[in-house]
């Protein structure tokens, strides 16, 4: 039987990036067009206001927080989890208020020109919607089980204030290539 924490360590982290991912992808197209009812009224569309910013910077935040959650642990990696959280939270939100500010940016600019708009939400805004709710699922998980989820060995850390001395050489020599091979291989820096 599989210890299930860890079975749900490389899916849940996989689902965070595609979702993150592509809610990314998604808030930085154009969301939604807009034509007049009225004919004989030329409007120039030029889709400012039909992206979500905020949601394509959480969305990448939450991408960050994925590729943190992997090198990291324990109170860090924790930590980085929640803010993915928060994070993804924030991104299915503003994706979700995000039709109401379209609409009413549209409205704005049509009431200027004497027209009614008519706004078509194009499929990237429902993409985008579907998504990003879609990513606080795995980031809900890595904050409830990132305790119990494998962790890089501290041979990956970065080699701290420790003296380090030549293996298998006196001062005076020069070492051969395979005390600079053993020494690569314990992890130590051999040049120094």
């Amino acid at each position: 039987m599989t210890d299930q924490p860890r079975s749900t360590f490389g899916p849940t982290v996989l689902a965070g990036l595609v979702t993150a991912g592509f809610t990314a992808i998604a808030t930085n197209q154009t969301l939604a067009t807009a034509r007049p009812t009225e004919s004989g009224i030329v409007y120039s569309d030029l889709q400012e206001g039909s992206q979500v910013p905020l949601g394509l910077t959480l969305s990448l935040v939450v991408l960050a927080c994925w590729g943190v959650v992997l090198v990291t642990r324990r109170v860090v990696r924790r930590g980085v989890a929640v803010l993915g959280l928060l994070a993804a939270i924030g991104a299915a939100a503003s994706v979700v208020l995000a039709r109401g500010m379209i609409l009413d940016s549209y409205r704005d600019d049509f009431r200027d020109i004497g027209a009614t708009p008519v706004v078509d939400f194009s499929w990237w805004y429902w993409l985008a919607l579907f998504l990003s709710v879609l990513a606080v699922l795995p980031a809900a998980v890595a904050v409830l089980r990132v305790g119990r989820w494998p962790e890089m060995g501290t041979r990956y850390d970065a080699p701290g204030d420790q003296e380090m001395g030549r293996v298998g050489a006196a001062e005076d020599e020069e070492p051969s290539s395979l005390d600079l091979w053993k020494a690569i291989d314990e992890g130590r820096d051999p040049t120094r």
